[in-house]
């Protein structure tokens, strides 16, 4: 059994040149490389006023607001999700997050596929590249 504790988890930060002051706290808890037969995830953190930038997804994905509240653009829809609520992305389509409330933001985002690339409209800060995934995939 693989058990991941979120509130354990060693984050990552992320920022873009393009959102000055913005930032992620991110990592891939679950993956081909962790075990996984069939599914990856996600869990990332925002504090208030920050979001996940605008990207796809090479598999679908649920997104699970774990603490706080987000508004979710997906695709042309756009909706706010408080603790609880389940968001559906299909593969490859643009979405992002930003948080809307007063307190940080938990998000688990769990995959169709035990690999998963993302592709960002803006290039991080920390590598200049605009792609990420699990495991980390080579640009």
């Amino acid at each position: 059994m693989q058990a991941v504790q979120t509130r354990e988890l060693e984050l990552m930060r992320f920022t873009h040149a393009a959102l000055p002051g913005n930032a992620v706290e991110a990592t891939w808890p679950v993956h081909r490389e962790t075990g996984a037969a069939s599914t990856a995830s996600v869990y990332f953190e925002l504090a208030p006023g920050m979001r996940l930038p605008r990207h796809r997804d090479s598999a679908e994905e649920v997104l699970v607001v774990l603490d706080g509240e987000v508004e979710a653009v997906i695709g042309d829809e756009r909706a706010v999700a408080g603790a609880g609520t389940l968001l559906v992305v299909p593969a490859m389509v643009p979405h992002e997050a930003r948080n809307v409330g007063a307190t940080t933001a938990r998000v688990a985002g769990v995959f169709s596929a035990n690999t998963i690339v993302s592709v960002f409209d803006e290039a991080f800060d920390q590598t200049g590249g605009r792609v990420v995934g699990s495991p980390p995939p080579v640009e």
